[in-house]
């Protein structure tokens, strides 16, 4: 298994890992396996945010990749994608901010956008141990929750994890099957570390 990397994600089959690495490589081969094997129950995570995600696997395999587009990083053409926002991941959300809030981005050079996303690099750089231990042990809870919820000992494990007791929590998903508890051990390992 290949370590987790910004942009990675993991697909698996029942208990088993089918893929892991860059979003476009992963749902082809889950696209692939399905073509083969219909009847198979795939999951997709996000290594990032432990989140399950879910893509339209509809048609051909250009056609699957350029709807991939708005989640890959810049430089990951796969597809024929035309130029513009989505090729560099932009995806518009609303952002609700009080008129002083606008006033003041309205002045900064680059426009708001631009202010905007490097306030959250900056914050997301300067984030406290705690927020980054918080954040860890929300990923790999959402991974278990999805793919590991009937498996035994899974609320102890969850316990272990938000108590920070690795050898407890190693204890309790030692049963698991083995791809499922690499992949939530690699998930969870960060909020073992001391800060």
């Amino acid at each position: 298994m290949t370590d987790i990397t910004p942009q990675s994600y993991s697909a698996f089959d029942g208990h088993k890992l089918l893929a892991q690495g860059r979003l476009d490589e992963v749902v082809l081969k889950v696209k692939r396996r399905l073509k083969s094997q219909p009847a198979a129950a795939i999951l997709v995570f996000s290594d990032t945010t432990g989140k399950e995600m879910d893509f339209d696997l509809r048609g051909s395999e250009k056609e699957v990749l350029a709807r991939l587009q708005i989640y890959l990083s810049p430089g990951v053409e796969p597809g024929s994608g035309g130029p513009g926002r989505p090729k560099l991941g932009v995806v518009a959300r609303e952002v609700s901010l009080l008129p002083r809030h606008w006033e003041w981005l309205s002045t900064q050079s680059g426009g708001a956008s631009i202010t905007l996303r490097k306030l959250v690099e900056e914050a997301s750089k300067s984030a406290s141990g705690k927020d980054r231990v918080r954040q860890v042990q929300e990923r790999a809870q959402k991974f278990m929750s999805a793919i590991a919820g009937n498996l035994p000992c899974y609320e102890e494990a969850l316990r272990a994890l938000y108590q920070r007791d690795r050898a407890k929590f190693q204890e309790q998903i030692v049963d698991w099957p083995a791809d499922i508890r690499a992949h939530a051990g690699k998930l969870a390992t960060p909020a073992f570390e001391k800060n």
